[in-house]
């Protein structure tokens, strides 16, 4: 049952996981969690899961999976990201085909899609994605291939690892060969393949420097 909001700490709550995946390093027994209370009446449920303890206790990850676009959108409207010097953000959600891309920028006449992906899981400081089978993120990479090859736009997949404890980011091969083989199908096509990490704490979350994203093979 849910607990009403302003439920002390320790009392058994029913919460909302606004992240899809697996999360099986995360979510165990004894790991700390942070959540938010949320307010409306067609929410089942006043409570929404949006911070993990990383596995050594040191830090947080946080499972929020639209966070990064909200957190990109505010860059790019900002001053841009380093790694696209001179491309503006023309609009979220843009339609392209039959799918939506998370960006359009634009530049001196050109466009460009950019897709985010939302990171979570780690091992030995190497972030890999997805963490569960994803067909929808396969075919997403195949369209912006497929939208590159054709010379229509220019495409960039931006992967961001909502969590410190990184230094690379690297397609999970034994959990999606189908998402890892249309990676790097689009890197060879010049598809920019990218990866961000982020400082999560109780108090916010804050977009850091690049990480490289290793080739799956």
């Amino acid at each position: 049952m849910d607990a009403p909001p302003g439920a002390s700490m320790g009392d058994p709550v029913e919460a909302h996981l606004p992240d899809p995946g697996r999360l099986r390093e995360l979510l165990i027994t004894g790991r700390r969690v942070m959540l938010r209370p949320v307010e409306g009446a067609s929410r089942r449920t006043a409570w929404s899961l949006v911070l993990a303890q990383t596995p050594d206790g040191e830090g947080w990850v946080s499972l929020d999976t639209t966070l990064p676009n909200r957190i990109l959108a505010r860059a790019l409207a900002d001053a841009g990201l380093a790694e696209l010097p001179g491309w503006k953000l023309d609009r979220a959600e843009v339609a392209v085909g039959s799918s939506r891309f998370d960006f359009l920028l634009t530049q001196a006449g050109r466009k460009r899609i950019l897709e985010a992906k939302s990171v979570t899981l780690v091992e030995d400081g190497l972030a890999l994605f997805p963490d569960a089978v994803t067909a929808r993120g396969a075919r997403h990479v195949r369209e912006i291939t497929d939208i590159v090859a054709s010379g229509a736009m220019d495409g960039t997949i931006l992967f961001v690892v909502q969590r410190e404890d990184v230094e690379a980011v690297q397609a999970a091969w034994e959990i999606d060969p189908n998402f890892a083989e249309a990676l790097e199908a689009a890197r060879a096509q010049g598809v920019q393949i990218l990866g961000r990490r982020c400082r999560v704490t109780p108090e916010g979350v804050t977009l850091l420097g690049p990480v490289p994203v290793l080739s799956a093979g």
